[in-house]
């Protein structure tokens, strides 16, 4: 290896987090072309991870590893959301982390994840949506997170509600939806009040109040409802349900509901 090539390397490692992947278009950008990669692949410095993705040698790179390299190499607004994100964040306590459960991943339409993501086994299962839930520019609600040896843009506790009630009731389920947002007392409700009124769905808005609501969380009363378009007509997560009078939403029957919330169907 020559004196050149010898310090790119070192640039590079320096410059490339442990425990993510490096895809080549991050590489050249860097001046290590595809040939040059391939050098330092059989100089035993580099792994080949997919075709144009490489790992250092001898790592074994997790999905959020892989994650990284999306939005810092490749651009893309992907990120982990909904309960993925509440886990992250130390939420959801009560859920099975890593072993198993699957990794939520948002974004937004028209982007793809690329297929040596998708065609990997990370151990989990990766469950990704490309949604216009927020716009595509409404970067409100997304912060760091640090991984270790790298950072993670994440939906934020308030942006992860809403996101985890953009899955139900076809990918998570009402009662334990229900149950994760009884322990969100500490959302801050400008931020709440600010991913409200941008939410696009009204279904998700309105399932929001209602969960917020009916669960006594503390910063419920700090919001202005009247900034908040909840559309019109009626809306239903389960047919057959429980018929909220206030925010005209059908959802299912529980015991513990407070009955001058929710009325008969």
């Amino acid at each position: 290896m020559t004196s050149q090539n010898g310090t790119k390397l070192n640039r590079l490692l320096r410059e490339w987090p442990n425990g993510t992947v490096a895809v080549q278009s991050w590489l050249t950008e860097r001046s290590v072309s595809r040939q040059l990669a391939e050098a330092y692949r059989k100089t035993g410095w580099l792994e080949r991870f997919a075709r144009g993705v490489y790992v250092r040698a001898g790592e074994q790179v997790e999905w959020t590893g892989a994650v990284y390299a999306l939005q810092h190499q490749l651009g893309l607004t992907v990120h982990p959301a909904a309960k993925t994100a509440l886990q992250l964040h130390g939420l959801g306590h009560y859920l099975v982390v890593g072993t198993g459960g699957p990794a939520t991943l948002f974004g937004v339409p028209g982007e793809k994840l690329p297929s040596w993501f998708r065609e990997h086994d990370w151990g989990v299962r990766v469950r990704y949506t490309a949604t216009n839930l927020l716009p595509a520019s409404f970067a409100s609600g997304l912060t760091t997170r640090d991984m270790g040896t790298f950072s993670l843009t994440v939906s934020a506790p308030e942006r992860a509600a809403l996101e985890l009630l953009r899955l139900v009731p076809h990918r998570e389920s009402y009662e334990e939806a229900r149950l994760i947002f009884e322990g969100l007392t500490t959302l801050r409700p400008t931020l709440v009040q600010r991913l409200l009124e941008a939410c696009r769905s009204v279904k998700v808005k309105r399932l929001f109040l209602h969960l917020a609501e009916t669960s006594g969380l503390p910063w419920f009363s700090k919001l202005d409802l009247h900034r908040v378009d909840l559309g019109r007509g009626k809306r239903v997560i389960v047919k057959g349900g429980q018929f909220d009078t206030k925010y005209q939403i059908t959802v299912p029957k529980s015991a513990d509901r407070p009955p001058e919330t929710v009325a008969g169907a």
